[in-house]
């Protein structure tokens, strides 16, 4: 049995034409693609950070300096030190939590509400309410619960603790690693959580207008969605394909042998 000369050509060269048929676009892969860049001036995208307000679930660390050590004992449950060495989710258990109604519970001092305060206003709400019982107190609010989620086509795919204030949509994919070479860089899904639900849309990385986007700063609970390209599909089954093809041609050669003997 031997199969016509076309055939075996065709089962020779159609692997390697699927292969490079799934192969990804140079001109698809940087980010930020735009003809005004250069290397003598820069170039400016004003873009004002969104202020987070605080939302029932946040997590917060409270830390309180005076000289009267005691009395800061009372309130500094947490030492953010200890978050860079432990597990992140040890804070809430420790952290000053905002229950659903949007308050804090602060020992001796009360229940106070924080919630649709900024970090700075809610420190300094804070830091009204322990004077009353702490002379000459310094008050320091920081946010514990910042975490984003990247998802998708990136190399390190999970959930990411933010200890900053801000966090950019390229630091967070930069917490994942960076998008792999099949991720679409055109086609990235924000997820945010609002008081009505949850909204989604639509980022473009290519694309210079991302640095002005209302989206380019991310807020707490964000997450992030890197979607497939089609070549990475392509490529999974230019590899089946290839087994298949591959499987073939050993048959062919084997009953070839055959013949021969």
């Amino acid at each position: 049995m031997r199969l016509p000369l076309l055939l075996r050509r065709v089962l020779l060269w159609l692997p390697l034409l699927i292969m490079l048929g799934s192969c990804v676009s140079q001109r698809n892969l940087p980010y930020l693609q735009g003809q005004g860049y250069n290397t003598r001036t820069p170039v400016v995208a004003d873009n004002a950070r969104q202020q987070y307000r605080i939302q029932p679930g946040d997590v917060l660390s409270i830390r309180v300096q005076s000289v009267q050590t005691q009395l800061n004992d009372m309130f500094n449950t947490v030492d953010t030190r200890a978050v860079f060495n432990g597990d992140p989710g040890n804070l809430f258990l420790t952290g000053y939590s905002v229950d659903e109604t949007g308050f804090i519970n602060l020992p001796t001092a009360g229940r106070l509400k924080l919630q649709g305060l900024t970090v700075e206003e809610a420190q300094v709400a804070v830091q009204q309410q322990v004077s009353k019982f702490v002379r000459d107190a310094n008050v320091l609010v920081k946010l514990l619960s910042f975490k984003v989620t990247v998802l998708g086509e990136v190399r390190n795919p999970g959930r990411y603790f933010v200890y900053n204030a801000q966090c950019t949509v390229l630091e967070g994919l930069g917490l994942a690693g960076d998008l792999t070479e099949f991720g679409n860089r055109q086609n990235v899904k924000l997820i945010r959580q609002t008081a009505k639900g949850s909204e989604v849309v639509l980022l473009n990385l290519t694309d210079p207008g991302l640095l002005t986007s209302p989206y380019f700063y991310l807020l707490p609970n964000d997450a992030l969605y890197v979607e497939p390209m089609q070549a990475r599909t392509a490529r999974g089954n230019a590899t089946n394909l290839a087994l298949v093809f591959s499987g073939i041609s050993a048959v062919v050669l084997i009953l070839n042998y055959l013949k021969v003997l």
